[in-house]
Formats: structure tokens, C-alpha cells, sequence
């Protein structure tokens, strides 16, 4: 077997290889590496995901790939379905735009890997999931806005017709664009509120 396999590999040429193959693989590798490397880590600075990126990608690439050129029929299609349901990506280090991003490797690998389009369409592909991310991201579409939780060691200013006066001591303090403030609790044994301060980012 071993002798066969040698035979194989000393037969073998360049003329052998898919060019659509290869063309959806660039395009697929060059489409996550823009996403993570100058979208993602630059808003996110996480580098510890790039492995778990780049490894859903070209696994859902490669399986995708192969079994789009197998016919399947209707119950093995379901079948794999209800596996791949099945399946969950679970860790504490992980947040919901973590998932996003994990997601969107997972969607080009598949769209590239099942899709019968040109090369010059598998580019369009990639470069409007990486244009709507990168705008998204951005604010450019919406704006970006965030929560954090304070505690605050002027409860009188708690009050409703104190609200302004209250938003522009927090601004003063933590230099951000604050829209909104809710109270989470008073303490005054302590004299301290604890507020869920909602702001703008810029």
C-alpha cells in the first residue's frame, strides 16, 4: 500500500489540482484573515481566537466542499443536519461578539465553499460580508453604545429633577458620552448609589 501511495504522490502534477478549488480557498483565507486581523483585532485585541477562527473556517470550507459534491439524498441531508444542530461551541473566555465574528469565519467558509459563482462573484461575496462588518463596527450604520455599572457617592443627586445635573457629573468624571442613567440601588449606610450608566462610543 505504502508503494502505492508513492507511485501516487511521484505521478502527481499541478495539472491535477481544481483551479475553482484553489480559487475558492484563496479567496476564503484572504476573506478571514481581512476579518480578523484588520476588523476584529483592531477593535477587539484579542489574538488568543485567531486559532479558533481560522480553525472553524477551514474545517466548515473543507467538509462543505466535499459534500457539496456528493449527492445526498433527503433523510442523509437531514441526518447531517441534526448532527451539525447538535453541536455547540461553549467556553467561558467567549462573548456574544466573539460568537459574531466565530460565526461570520463559519458563513464564508460555507458560502465559498457551496457557492457555483465566479471568481470574480465569490470576491463580491466576501467583500460585502467584510465591507456590512466593517461599517457595523464602526457606527457608521448605528452607533455604538455600552452599559457599565458605577457606584456613586452623591445619592441626592439621584433624583428625577436632578437627572442633568447628574449625567454631567458622571461625564465629568469618566469623560464619556453618558444618554442615559438607571439606579441599580442606594446604600446610605454607605452614602453610595450604584448606577448602570449607558453611553455612547467613540
Amino acid at each position: 500500500m505504502s508503494t502505492t501511495y508513492l507511485q501516487i504522490i511521484s505521478n502527481w502534477t499541478w495539472e491535477e489540482v481544481n483551479p475553482i478549488f484553489v480559487a475558492k480557498l484563496i479567496v476564503d483565507l484572504v476573506g478571514v484573515y481581512i476579518l480578523t486581523r484588520f476588523i476584529y483585532l483592531k477593535k477587539h485585541h484579542r489574538t488568543d481566537l485567531f486559532l479558533t477562527f481560522f480553525s472553524f473556517n477551514i474545517i466548515v470550507f473543507f467538509i462543505s466542499y466535499l459534500l457539496n459534491r456528493v449527492d445526498l439524498s433527503t433523510g442523509a441531508a437531514f441526518d447531517l443536519f441534526a448532527i451539525f444542530s447538535m453541536l455547540r461551541y461553549r467556553t467561558e473566555g467567549i462573548s456574544a461578539v466573539d460568537m459574531t465574528y466565530l460565526f461570520l469565519c463559519i458563513a464564508i467558509g460555507l458560502v465559498m465553499a457551496v457557492s457555483t459563482g465566479s471568481f470574480f462573484e465569490h470576491i463580491v461575496l466576501a467583500g460585502f460580508v467584510l465591507l456590512m462588518t466593517y461599517l457595523l463596527e464602526k457606527g457608521f450604520v448605528a452607533k455604538r453604545r455600552s452599559k457599565i455599572t458605577v457606584m456613586f457617592e452623591k445619592p441626592e443627586l439621584v433624583h428625577p429633577d436632578r437627572k442633568k445635573e447628574l449625567i454631567d457629573e458622571l461625564e465629568k468624571r469618566t469623560g464619556l458620552k453618558i444618554f442615559e442613567v438607571e439606579v441599580g440601588d442606594i446604600d446610605y449606610l454607605k452614602d453610595a448609589v450604584i448606577l448602570q450608566v449607558h453611553y455612547e462610543e467613540t
